[in-house]
């Protein structure tokens, strides 16, 4: 976010300002729009783009797919009688039903955005260890882009290759590495607003997003998509819902992540705002020499549990497609006796291998790749919000009295 165009205005106010377009993106999209809202539009447990639109299709006739699912509730219920689903129709159904292309239209919509998720799972990888050795840059500054490269190569060969062990067994692994790495941001954030400048909390107030335009103009527009770096892995975070719980992963992010992500970027900014030249790579310059090489390492594994994420969402917005009859047929293995969502697909898992290699050797900068993931957060988040609207307008249509 404190790259590129943002070099051209190295000023206190501006830094306050991006730092405030930070707190309030973390706040009103995973927070307050995926945390509180959309994780309870779960389809039979699973969530992502599909789930949204299967959701919506239960209720209304606006499928083109034959195999449509039933809810869980339907199949665990036995009762006699006449059906007890609301019959209550809005005009909004009404059209749609009426006509055909605007549910082509739908389709095609749902398809997009399922793609763009599935983009994700070849952008993050890339893009999250890519940034994370090239802090050994700072470090030791003889060695190449090339020499990082390949590194970030092996690594991402052996994320890829650790798939078929199932979430339940890396997640094993990986909790401890992500719990020294939130504790270690909070505690780095908290020595930087502390040791650099406390006022950043002013920051906290959406005045200063006014401030930033009003300095940066058009390039404050343009340097927007880079904003959208910082809630990398939202709409994994929703599609994961066949992995984990709705309340695990709420009060994860909620009590958690969120806290130390914000104080992070906070120290961040405090930083920035007494080291202006810093901006390129200011989150490795702004970590203290004495605990550099270690946080160097945490970083790189935590790139890689966060990728790991990613890679999961893909498998089971890949699995959704299929059941939808929207995806070739594929082998699911699923990798944990007790819960139906943790799944593994050899076919896809080796694809977003290859293509996440092809991205890293072939663009070898995370600005490039930045851009590209930024274009695809935004139709995501899109596509996310219309369906969920579109099945809230239904269910609270459902729910008056005819």
């Amino acid at each position: 976010m404190f790259g590129g165009r943002m070099q051209n205005h190295q000023t206190e106010e501006v830094i306050f300002g991006a730092f405030s377009l930070v707190f309030w993106t973390l706040t009103l999209i995973p927070l307050i729009k995926y945390v509180c809202i959309v994780l309870s539009a779960d389809d039979n447990g699973e969530g992502g783009t599909f789930a949204l639109y299967s959701l919506l299709c239960r209720h209304a006739k606006f499928s083109l797919l034959p195999n449509q699912q039933a809810a869980d509730e339907e199949l665990s219920s036995y009762k006699y009688g006449p059906s007890t689903h609301a019959t209550a129709s809005s005009p909004l159904k009404r059209f749609l039903e009426k006509h055909k292309r605007l549910r082509t239209a739908l389709l095609i919509v749902v398809l997009f955005g399922a793609s763009m998720v599935i983009g994700d799972g070849v952008l993050t990888p890339a893009i999250s260890v890519l940034s994370a050795v090239s802090g050994l840059q700072e470090a030791n500054s003889k060695l190449t882009k090339g020499e990082l490269v390949l590194l970030a190569c092996v690594i991402l060969v052996g994320l890829f290759a650790l798939q078929h062990c199932g979430t339940h067994k890396v997640a094993f692994m990986f909790a401890p590495i992500v719990i020294i790495w939130l504790v270690s941001i909070l505690s780095i954030g908290l020595y930087n607003i502390v040791h650099w400048n406390p006022k950043i909390v002013h920051a906290l107030s959406p005045h200063y997003i006014i401030k930033f335009f009003s300095h940066t103009g058009k390039e404050g527009w343009i340097s927007l998509g880079g904003v959208l770096l910082s809630i990398t892995g939202t709409e994994a975070m929703f599609a994961d819902l066949g992995h984990f719980t709705a309340l695990s992963i709420r009060l994860a992010f909620a009590l958690v992540i969120y806290p130390c992500l914000v104080v992070q970027y906070m120290g961040q900014a405090a930083f920035l705002s007494k080291n202006p030249n810093s901006i390129p790579n200011s989150f490795y310059e702004s970590i203290p020499d004495k605990i550099f090489w270690p946080l160097c390492v945490i970083a790189t594994l935590a790139a890689i549990v966060g990728s790991q994420a990613v890679i999961t969402a893909t498998f089971s917005i890949v699995k959704q497609c299929h059941a939808l009859g929207c995806f070739p047929r594929v082998k699911v293995v699923h990798t944990s006796k007790n819960i139906y969502g943790q799944i593994y697909i050899p076919e896809i898992n080796w694809i977003l291998m290859i293509l996440t290699l092809a991205i890293t050797v072939g663009f070898q900068d995370t600005t490039l790749i930045g851009n590209a993931y930024g274009f695809g957060r935004r139709v995501s988040f899109w596509v996310c919000f219309s369906f969920y609207s579109l099945g809230s307008l239904r269910v609270y249509t459902c729910q008056q009295p005819s």
